[in-house]
Order: structure tokens, then sequence, then C-alpha cells
């Protein structure tokens, strides 16, 4: 999601389009006579390190493990998928955005918790009937 001037990446933070650079590249793969004469493909780089995100998205997103971004804090996004300039433009773009929301995700912070007494009892009866339940395999004596 994007207005002609920024990009919205949630309700609080916005980036400017200013400080995203762009460079059109040649796409690969197959596409017949006009693929090798245009410029499709995009290649967007956006530096995290001096851009206007508050300082703690900042060290967020660069501190994310993602192999789109670097360890100079730049993030190098390709799209090709469409035969239009725009289009993967578009796409570079919204995929930027996803990266960006997953970085600044929070995890809820996992709180340790016991096994109740009744859990621990069931789980010590289930045992122990397995634990019957194989040795009715064993083989057969005869004592006689």
């Amino acid at each position: 999601m994007s207005t002609e001037t920024e990009l919205v990446i949630n309700e609080r933070l916005r980036v400017p389009l200013t400080e995203i650079d762009w460079h059109a590249i040649r796409a690969q793969g197959a596409g017949g006579q006009h693929v090798n004469k245009t410029s499709s493909a995009v290649h967007l780089r956006f530096d995290v390190r001096r851009s206007s995100l508050p300082r703690w998205a900042r060290e967020r997103i660069v501190g994310f493990a993602d192999h789109h971004i670097g360890r100079d804090g730049v993030i190098v996004i390709k799209s090709q998928s469409s035969r239009s300039q725009l289009f993967n433009r578009e796409a570079a773009l919204e995929r930027l955005r996803e990266l960006l929301l997953r970085a600044l995700k929070t995890e809820k912070p996992r709180r340790a918790t016991r096994p109740s007494r009744g859990a621990k009892e069931r789980r010590l009866k289930a045992k122990a009937e397995r634990g019957q339940v194989k040795r009715g395999r064993g083989r057969v004596r005869f004592d006689d």
C-alpha cells in the first residue's frame, strides 16, 4: 500500500519514496526478441540506517534476520515477475512493506508453565499402559 509520495507500512510508520533508490535492469529468463532491449525488471534499494524511520524501528529492522538485508543495513529487492516495469515497481514496494512489517512485529514473550498434577498422572498412566502392550508382544514361554 503506497501513496504517490510515501510507502505506508502501518498506521504509525511511513517511508518517503525519495528514500528508496530504483534501478531498472534487464529481466532474466525467456521472453523473446524484445526482452533483450527493455529493462523491465527493478532493483529496489532502501538504506535503513539513513532512513527517516524512528531509531527503535531502524535497530529492529537491521537486527532482523533476512537475506534481503545486508550487513550494511541496505535492503535489496529484485522484482521481475511482470513484463511491465510499473508492475514490478509496485510488487517490489509491496515486498518491502511486508518485509518491514515482519521485522517490526514483536512476538509475545513466552511464559514458562508447569504441567498440572493430573496431567503428570495421565502421562505416567499412559506410559505404563503402553509398556504393558509392548511386554505382551514378547516371546511366549511355556513353563511345563
